[in-house]
């Protein structure tokens, strides 16, 4: 299923994605004397049992969908899926081998592949969604960097798990963008530079996990106002999906909402000779295989 939270009349739904249309999921369940949340997080929490519901629901309609559930996704209002994630975005740096080549070139990191995932937090308050604007401070940076990265989103509570029993943790994927203000790392730390507001838009949807059987065969890229700037492909991770969850879990309960980014491919802006930095009036788009397109403007403030 591909899964959606959207505005409708200035509240946060839950939705399902069928052909051009938005379904909303409660909405749905409450017509066919069924409860279903209209929450993500909510659904989510729920785990396979809620998952089966809707999929039950959406396929007795098929098309048909009762008066007042669907409308056109054309013109909606796309929310972060997860508009208030529990622990925020859990990132992960350098996990592309050429990425970390371009970021020893240009950044000072190390030379050297990192033996352990690199881990960082941003907070809830920098998570935005499809087509909300990108803040641009120019008091604060000058260096305004994109990273296309894959989202994994967790299903189930875990603690200590195996890479075996990993994916059986997932419940799906979405787009992220990691942006990150280059001149204000201080002190080899990341957060600051990476965590100021709508510094983590993410969407446009999620796609659950039984749509993407194998998250490390999707084409991943970014475009800057249409010119690709990186093109990638998820088999180039260092630390695969399933290697991360049981990294993470080692030391820290993963929650079901929970979203780690799971790093960024090689091209970021400033990779580049001169390096390129995000502006006022750019659009930046994520596209992930099998996923979608995460689109945001850059705006000043």
């Amino acid at each position: 299923m591909k899964l959606v939270t959207y505005d409708r009349d200035g509240a946060a739904r839950l939705g399902a994605v069928a052909a051009d249309q938005i379904v909303d999921l409660a909405m749905l369940a409450d017509a066919a004397g069924e409860t279903l949340p209209c929450a993500m997080i909510d659904l989510i929490a729920l785990g396979e049992d809620g998952l089966a519901s809707a999929r039950r629901l959406m396929a007795a309609h098929d098309g048909n969908w009762p008066a007042g559930t669907a409308r056109p996704i054309e013109g909606a209002r796309l929310l972060a899926p997860i508009p208030r994630l529990p622990k925020g975005v859990i990132g992960v740096g350098l996990n592309y081998a050429e990425h970390v080549e371009e970021s020893s070139r240009t950044m000072d990191t190390a030379r050297e592949r990192p033996s352990h995932p690199v881990i960082f937090f941003k907070p809830p308050t920098a998570v935005v969604g499809h087509e909300a604007p990108i803040l641009h401070n120019a008091a604060q940076t000058r260096q305004m960097d994109w990273e296309s990265e894959l989202g994994v989103v967790i299903g189930r509570t875990c603690r200590n798990v195996g890479t075996d029993a990993a994916m059986g943790m997932v419940f799906g994927y979405t787009c992220v963008n990691d942006i990150s203000a280059r001149d204000l790392r201080h002190g080899g730390q990341w957060c600051f530079a990476k965590g100021q507001d709508s510094f983590a838009p993410m969407g446009p949807c999620i796609v659950t996990a039984d749509e993407i059987p194998d998250p490390h065969t999707l084409r991943i890229g970014l475009r800057v106002n249409g010119v690709t700037k990186q093109d990638g492909n998820t088999g180039q991770m260092i630390f695969r999906v399933p290697d991360l969850i049981a990294h993470l879990s080692s030391g820290i309960t993963l929650e079901p909402g929970d979203v780690i980014a799971t790093g960024s491919p090689s091209g970021v802006g400033i990779s580049f000779t001169p390096p390129q930095f995000l502006q006022p009036g750019d659009v930046v788009e994520v596209e992930v295989e099998g996923i979608g397109v995460l689109r945001n403007p850059v705006v000043a403030v």
